[in-house]
């Protein structure tokens, strides 16, 4: 018996990266998972993998950058598992043109969207079922991004996850008096599709050493079962190999 029979768990951006390991985690728990991303194709070749397994799995796939998508997922589940115990806040996006001198209105549109609001109307609608339970997690993937300032993110997903820390502990203040957790996760580079993104590309060697979605999806299982008198509010995590410190002791003129 795993110890999330019987919860039902809403993974947004499981289609891929961290999302995806997160589903395969909690499935293994023994969570009904709700699989939520643009692209439907992944996101059923996950569940026919998590069905083989003996798993329960739900694909809806949706915009989470659209309110109306994230309330109809909700409205979805509860109409046939009639209850919501975990959402984990996954999806997240970055853009190549991402510093000051490149940086658009549609490109910053593009990561606040999904990055900050998409999270914010998952929230909404995931909140008055928890409410009504009086009991629920809420996991939120934020970034190394959302606490420290540098310039390799861009200013858009820096803002993007410095907000979605902030909105995760101000869930904590109004609603632990209803039995809800929130927790911020802010992982260092994690070897995901993002890095595809990057102006300078990340070699496979780097992508190595860095965190890799299973370690995050680990995390995400691990607070998802913690007791209900306990809430993790804010997990911070890098890999060993920290290259913002590699950099930091490379400009200090510090050598190995």
């Amino acid at each position: 018996m795993g110890q999330l029979d019987g919860k039902v768990a809403w993974i947004t951006g499981a289609g891929t990266g961290i999302g995806k390991a997160a589903a395969i985690a909690l499935a293994g728990e023994g969570a009904i998972v709700v699989l939520s991303g643009r692209r439907r194709q992944p996101l059923v070749q996950l569940a026919a993998k998590l069905k083989s397994r003996g798993a329960t799995a739900l694909v809806r796939a949706g915009d989470v950058t659209r309110a109306k998508s994230a309330q109809s997922t909700v409205d979805a589940i509860v109409a046939k598992y009639r209850r919501l115990d975990i959402l984990v806040n996954n999806a997240g996006v970055n853009i190549p043109k991402r510093n000051w001198r490149d940086l658009t209105p549609d490109g910053a549109d593009a990561v606040l969207q999904t990055n900050l609001s998409g999270a914010f109307y998952c929230v909404l609608a995931a909140l008055p079922v928890m409410r009504e339970q009086r009991d629920g997690v809420l996991i939120h993937v934020s970034s190394w991004a959302g606490r420290f300032v540098g310039p390799l993110t861009g200013p858009a997903y820096i803002a993007s996850k410095h907000g979605l820390v902030a909105m995760s502990h101000s869930i904590n203040c109004e609603e632990c008096i209803n039995g809800i957790r929130s927790t911020a996760i802010c992982p260092g580079e994690v070897a995901t599709p993002i890095l595809d993104k990057r102006p300078v590309p990340v070699t496979k060697a780097q992508r190595s050493r860095m965190l890799q979605p299973e370690d995050l999806g680990d995390f995400i299982r691990y607070v998802a079962c913690l007791p209900r008198h306990m809430c993790v509010n804010e997990i911070l995590v890098s890999p060993t190999l920290n290259r913002n410190y590699v950099a930091a002791l490379k400009r200090a003129g510090v050598r190995p």
